[in-house]
């Protein structure tokens, strides 16, 4: 890929997310409504979540649960110059523990950052997380391809169909 693909490539998705993010309308609950303690994937904007370091899996703090939470967590990878959201991904496990070892996607940012540094580009690759999930697995899951869905995020394999596959073949 080159440079202006890499840019263009880029700006689509900006543009894209960017459009979600905008069309977000405010819910009005009624007086009789139940809501989940846990919400909804509509009430997640990765974007305003508190922002990590891609290498969290590596950072002691996130090997424990947060808040004494240990039911897992949606987790989003971010780079933070344009912003765009790369990845969802979820787990019942802590995030760090599902990263250890062999992870698709951590390839996937390290071409990533390889291209941006082979054009003097700049990234900033960040992990963020979501800790209010629904204890059922199934739930979990719908909620994560719900959040690809929406998000349109590259790295996620149900998305190559939108975006290609730069980074490389599975």
């Amino acid at each position: 890929m080159d440079k202006d693909a890499l840019l263009r490539w880029k700006s689509q998705i900006f543009k894209y997310q960017q459009s979600k993010r905008n069309s977000r309308a405010p819910q009005q609950n009624s007086l009789f409504q139940q809501t989940s303690a846990y919400g909804s994937p509509e009430d997640i904007d990765p974007f305003e979540l508190k922002l990590h370091t891609a290498l969290f899996y590596r950072m002691p703090e996130t090997a424990q649960p947060v808040e004494g939470i240990d039911t897992g967590c949606i987790y989003f990878i971010i780079d933070r110059t344009l912003p765009i959201l790369l990845y969802v991904g979820e787990t019942k496990l802590t995030a760090a523990k599902r990263w250890k070892g062999v992870h698709y996607v951590k390839d996937y940012i390290l071409k990533y950052i390889e291209l941006h540094r082979r054009y003097n580009l700049n990234e900033a690759i960040v992990s963020a997380f979501w800790h209010r999930i629904p204890p059922n697995k199934q739930i979990l899951r719908l909620w994560e391809k719900e959040l690809i869905l929406k998000w349109r995020t590259p790295f996620n394999k149900e998305c190559w169909r939108y975006w290609g596959q730069p980074f490389g073949k599975l």
